[in-house]
C-alpha cells in the first residue's frame, strides 16, 4: 500500500516526467482533481486506470475512503489538475491522514506553476515567501500589509477574473512603484512575462483585456 503524489503538466503536456507516467501506468486506481481533465491526459498517455474524484468539496469526506483503499493494499495516485497536488490544491488532508496511519507517501517531483516564474523575475530567489491565494475577504487586507513590509520575495497565485483588483489592490498597498513581475499561460504557446511597477503592469492589464486569461503567477519584490 503506497500512496503516490505525482504532479502534472501545468500546460506543456511534455511536462511530465518518465517516472510519472510510469506510476501512474502502475498504480491500482488515481485520484483527480478534476477527472474529466485528468481522463484527457491519461488518453494522451495511453493510461487506463480507475479514476476517482478528489477535489476541494469533498475532500474532507472522502479521505476516510481512500484511507480503507489504501489499507486494503491498494496503491493509489494523487494528482490535481496541474502541477504539483498540495501545492493550492487538494492533497493536505491524505498526506496527513496516511502519515498518522503508518501509509507509506512517495512524491514525485515535477512541474510547479511558481517556481518557473520565480526564477525568471530576476528578483531575488534565495529567499522568499510562497502567498498562494490570497484570501478573497476576510484577512486580505492584513495579508497585504504584511506583503508591503516583506523584505524577501513574494510570490501570489491568482486567477484571471480577480487579477486586475489584486493589481489594484498591489499598488494601494505597495506604492506604485513597486517592481513586480506577472507571469500567465506558463508553458504554453502565449506565456508571457509582464515587468515593470505596480503601476505598469496595473496600466498593461487596463490597456490589454484580451491578456487576462489563465491561471497567473504575480511575483513582487522585496521591500
Amino acid at each position: 500500500m503506497k500512496l503516490y503524489i505525482v504532479p502534472t503538466p501545468i500546460g506543456n503536456l511534455e511536462d511530465i516526467t518518465l517516472r510519472a507516467i510510469r506510476i501512474l501506468g502502475e498504480v491500482d486506481g488515481i485520484l483527480a482533481e478534476d477527472t474529466r481533465n485528468t481522463g484527457q491526459l491519461l488518453k494522451h498517455l495511453n493510461i487506463n486506470k480507475p479514476l476517482f474524484a478528489h477535489h476541494a468539496h469533498n475532500e474532507h469526506a472522502g479521505v476516510a475512503g481512500v484511507i480503507k483503499m489504501l489499507l486494503a493494499g491498494k496503491s493509489m495516485a494523487l494528482v490535481s489538475d496541474a502541477g504539483t497536488p498540495g501545492i493550492s490544491d487538494p492533497g493536505f488532508l491524505l498526506v496527513k491522514a496516511c502519515v498518522e496511519q503508518g501509509i507509506e507517501v512517495e512524491t514525485l517531483p515535477g512541474a510547479t506553476a511558481f517556481v518557473p516564474a520565480l526564477v525568471n523575475s530576476g528578483f531575488p530567489c534565495d529567499r522568499f515567501i510562497f502567498e498562494g491565494f490570497l484570501p478573497h475577504k476576510k484577512g486580505r487586507q492584513t495579508r497585504w500589509k504584511a506583503i508591503a513590509e516583506e523584505d524577501k520575495t513574494v510570490v501570489l497565485y491568482e486567477s484571471p477574473h480577480r487579477i486586475v483588483k489584486t493589481m489594484e489592490q498591489a499598488v494601494e498597498f505597495l506604492g506604485e512603484a513597486r517592481q513586480v513581475m506577472l507571469a500567465r499561460e506558463l508553458s504554453k504557446m502565449h506565456e508571457q512575462m509582464i515587468r515593470g511597477t505596480a503601476a505598469e503592469v496595473l496600466l498593461y492589464l487596463n490597456q490589454h483585456p484580451d491578456k487576462v486569461r489563465g491561471e497567473m503567477v504575480l511575483i513582487i519584490a522585496g521591500k
